[in-house]
């Protein structure tokens, strides 16, 4: 499935962009469409095939079935390996990432982990950025808007904004959700409780403690997610000026024009659960009982760089512009955003080869959201991201309905999406 056509849902608004751009992808995919109410769902085997016949048959195209072990030194070039990135052209991007950063290392901490690979024992001394990164350990962002601000508390840890600690500071930019014992218990057996989804053979369930699943923690004993990421610990509860039996710490995502954020991020709380029993946990806790996820989260394999350090909203790579990167390496999550972005770096391509100035969208666009988000996202805590409304700036006016608001960002991403066709830069 390539997500929901309707323009309620973000999916549907990404697509009439894309369509917009002349996506050759969702036009294959609507030859080779299959009923599925108002998703685009297609027949995987004709679609595939039809992708591929397009590629292969076209005469000014040449296909070459071999491993790329470093970039070529053609120009310009749009790189869209995805999870399909080998060791060597891994080791290859590396380098020129740290030479770009200006780093004096060359292989990032955790270049060579893949999910199923025991972490290394930890070095004392500080670890070295990360530019590429082998898996996906990603935590639930829900809509700011659906938390009740009348239980959670913005509040820093001891009365500090900036005492470090593992899973989050407990500053300003946190929201803490208060847990009683009976709350906490409830939550725990929830988790427990949740089915999972299956690994592949390659996926061995051996995680790096830094991206342990929240049930995998819980599974270590009742006490084990309140002295991680639910410890309560310098914190008091407004409502009662007592410390909580356990908190969960929302971190703001991002920040819209006015300062406010308009996702938030459980923190500490990467999951493998299903996505209704990730629902049914995630409403247990105080203060997110009708909360809205746009992303669930996650712990699976993945490639993907560290965007916001190394690319432009055109896609370019800081350290060559006339290299391009696509898809899934980039940071964005879903085939229909994955193609989104291979479609913007291929008219950026071609803009080059014509000496003309790459563009980007405006970002009252999804794709233009999407590309704010991959480039200025906060580059210690980066993960991909899909499509969804609480990347879009907020309106101009507070609108409390939540589908009357989405329809309105839509209007206004679409005549901003038209008036910028008149003039791409």
């Amino acid at each position: 499935s390539l997500k929901s056509e309707s323009l309620e849902d973000a999916s549907g608004l990404l697509k009439a962009e894309m369509r917009g751009l002349g996506s050759v992808i969702l036009e294959r995919a609507e030859a080779n469409r299959v009923p599925a109410g108002s998703a685009l769902a297609v027949d995987r085997e004709r679609f595939a095939a039809a992708v591929t016949e397009g590629i292969t048959g076209h005469p000014r195209i040449q296909v070459i079935r071999d491993e790329v072990p470093e970039l070529p030194a053609e120009r310009p070039i749009i790189v869209a390996t995805g999870p399909l990135t080998s060791d060597r052209l891994s080791s290859d991007l590396a380098q020129r990432f740290a030479a770009s950063l200006g780093s004096p290392g060359t292989r990032p901490a955790g270049l060579g982990a893949a999910l199923g690979t025991p972490s290394p024992t930890p070095s004392p001394q500080p670890p070295a950025p990360r530019w590429l990164y082998f898996y996906d350990a990603i935590s639930p962002i829900v809509s700011a808007d659906s938390i009740d601000g009348t239980i959670t508390f913005a509040a820093a840890r001891y009365g500090k904004g900036g005492a470090a600690a593992r899973y989050g500071k407990g500053g300003a930019d946190y929201l803490n959700c208060p847990m009683t014992r009976d709350e906490y218990l409830a939550f725990r057996e929830a988790l427990l409780k949740g089915e999972r989804y299956p690994l592949h053979e390659f996926e061995e369930p051996k995680y790096f403690e830094g991206c342990l699943p929240v049930e995998g923690l819980a599974q270590r004993g009742e006490d084990a997610l309140r002295f991680g990421p639910m410890r309560p610990v310098g914190l008091a509860d407004p409502r009662t000026g007592k410390r909580p039996y356990a908190v969960v710490q929302l971190r703001q995502e991002n920040r819209g024009p006015d300062g406010r954020p308009t996702m938030y991020n459980l923190v500490g709380f990467q999951t493998r659960l299903r996505r209704g029993d990730q629902l049914k946990a995630l409403h247990l806790i105080p203060g997110l009982q009708t909360a809205e996820i746009l992303r669930y989260g996650s712990v699976h394999r993945n490639t993907f760089i560290t965007a916001p350090l190394l690319l432009r909203d055109t896609l370019q790579f800081h350290g060559d512009p006339a290299v391009f990167f696509a898809g899934q390496l980039t940071g964005v999550e879903g085939y229909l955003e994955s193609a989104a972005t291979g479609l913007l770096a291929g008219i950026n391509a071609v803009r080059l080869t014509r000496e003309q100035d790459p563009c980007s969208l405006p970002p009252t666009t999804m794709l233009g959201a999407l590309l704010r988000y991959l480039t200025q996202a906060d580059p210690a805590t980066f993960q991909p991201i899909n499509a969804n409304f609480g990347l879009l700036p907020p309106l101009a006016r507070i609108v409390r309905d939540r589908r009357e608001r989405n329809l309105l960002l839509v209007d206004r991403a679409l005549a901003d999406f038209r008036a910028w066709q008149q003039n791409p830069e």
